[in-house]
This record gives structure tokens, sequence and C-alpha cells, in this order.
């Protein structure tokens, strides 16, 4: 059977990156810089400011370490690149680079699922048991981060596997400005419509499942909150929304990428945009914005590092 499958061909690829118009390159350039300095930047704090302050002990905030590293690492695997390509007009990137790149952004991507189950757990205890809360959690918290690590390596080893050995026989250009499956997919000398399927119900029907027993959970919490009082509601509505929040933006991007047939469309681009380097912006915001206790660590760590 092996002759009858194409050899392959290709060493590189060309990626054709956001834009063709050298002006708006530079535009760009710095646009993305300064975001990607704000991600690191904005997402090492709350790991710092976490990890030094005794009063964001809380499993919550535990886990809220995990994904501000995972943001951080997200970014760093997909903007450089694509910062760089910025400033040259012929991007490109060697098969072995960018199939590597792919097994990272699921094995983060991955993670990142996974994490945020584990928080939506977490504030499901919290406000449905939070007598228990501390005992419950802690005991969780390690055992839940090794979960994640295994759900991801897993994951990522089930998307790889399929592209590693799969024939491109040219053309090698690709319009985007990272490698992602569907881009990919579309540049192969053979029917895809079987791998196709398996990458919709790898990514994108389960995307679909997490976020509709999301959703569910997010109900029973709502209803738990009638018989707290009303300051107790407000808070935990306050810490319950931003992860909500991030859900919401996380998942429907997720859905709407890879829930479908092997096909790239002009709007592509722009959607991973905001799924790899946007979102990772506005977790830090969003948790930070909506959450006063961690306000209030970053400037007790702040005031303790200037006197």
């Amino acid at each position: 059977m092996d002759h009858l499958i194409p050899p392959n061909n290709v060493t590189e690829f060309i990626l054709l990156g956001l834009t063709q118009n050298p002006h708006l390159q530079k535009i760009l350039f710095i646009v993305f810089l300064s975001i990607f300095l704000f991600i690191v930047l904005a997402n090492l704090l709350i790991v710092i400011t976490i990890s030094l302050s005794p009063a964001l002990s809380a499993p919550m905030y535990f886990f809220l370490t995990y994904l501000s590293f995972i943001d951080a690492s997200y970014t760093s695997v997909t903007t450089p690149k694509m910062i760089i390509n910025l400033l040259y007009q012929r991007r490109i990137i060697l098969l072995g680079s960018c199939l590597t790149q792919l097994f990272v952004e699921h094995f983060l991507g991955g993670s990142e699922i996974i994490l945020l189950i584990v928080m939506a757990y977490d504030r499901y205890v919290a406000i449905c048991k939070p007598l228990h809360y501390t005992t419950i959690m802690q005991g969780l918290c390690h055992l839940l981060v090794v979960v994640a690590w295994i759900g991801r390596i897993l994951h990522a080893t089930g998307q790889i596997l399929f592209m590693i050995n799969f024939p491109f026989c040219g053309p090698s250009i690709t319009d985007h400005f990272m490698c992602d499956l569907f881009p990919l997919l579309k540049l192969a000398c053979r029917d895809t419509y079987m791998l196709g399927m398996v990458v919709a119900a790898n990514s994108g029907a389960m995307c679909l499942l997490i976020f509709s027993m999301l959703l569910i959970s997010y109900i029973v919490i709502l209803s738990s909150l009638k018989s707290h009082g009303s300051e107790g509601r407000h808070k935990a509505l306050s810490t319950h929304g931003s992860h909500f929040t991030v859900v919401v933006l996380f998942f429907v991007l997720c859905i709407f990428t890879y829930m479908g047939p092997v096909a790239t469309y002009p709007v592509d681009k722009l959607v991973t945009v905001f799924f790899a380097i946007l979102t990772s912006m506005l977790n830090p915001i969003i948790y930070t914005v909506r959450n006063t206790e961690v306000k209030n660590a970053m400037r007790s760590l702040l005031k303790t590092r200037v006197t």
C-alpha cells in the first residue's frame, strides 16, 4: 500500500503572513511587539504576585498561576515568529519546525482547556460547598495539575501523529502566519476528509462538549447563589464572572476554529490572532481588574519593593 501514498516532497512552508502591505507590516510589527511584551510581563507579574503573597494562598490562585504560565508560554510559541516575519517579505518555516510548533500549540492549548475545567470545579466547590472548600481543593490541587499535564500530552500527541507522516507535495504556500491543522491539511496531496473529521472530533467537538458542560455547571452555581447574602453573592459573582468571561472567549473561538470541514476562510487569520494572542492578553486584565484581592496584593508587593 505504500506506493499509493504520494512522497513527501515538501521540506519547508512559505507563510504569507497577516498582510502583504509593507507599510501595514511595520505598523503591525509595533502593535504585536507591544502586545507580546505586555502578555509576558503581565502574566509574569501575576505569577510573582501570587507566589509572594500569603493572602493569595487559596487553591483558586494556585490554578491562576498555572493559567498565567500557560498563557505566557502559548504566546511565546506563536507570536515571536509572526512578529519577526513582519520584517521580511519571504517568510519560511521548515517542516520540522512547523510540526514542532503545531505540537506545542496543542499541548498548551489542551492544557488550558483542562485547566479551565479544573477552575470551574474550583468555583463550584467554593460557592456550593464553602465549608469544605479548603479541605477538598488542597488535596486535589497537585493531582488536578498532573491530570492536566497528562491530558495535554495525549491531546497534542494524537494531533501530531496524524500529521507527522502526512504527504505534502506542494504548493508549499499557506495563507497564514503560523502552522495550524486546517491550513496544513489544505496543502496535503491526498484526501483529508477522514483526518478532518478526527480533528473536528478531537478539538472542535471536544470544545463544544466541554463548553456545554461548563454552561450547565454555571447554571447550577448561579442557582445556589440564591441562598447567599448580598455581600457573598457579589463576591462570588465577581470571581465567577471573571472565569466565565475567559471560558466564553476561549471556547467560542475554539469551536469556531475547529468545528467544521477542512477549509480555510479569509476570517481565519483574524480569529487565530484573537484566539492565540488577544485572549492571552485579556486573561490577566480580566483576572486582575475584576479581582480585588489580586489588585491589593499587587499594590502591596509594589509598595514593599519601592520602600
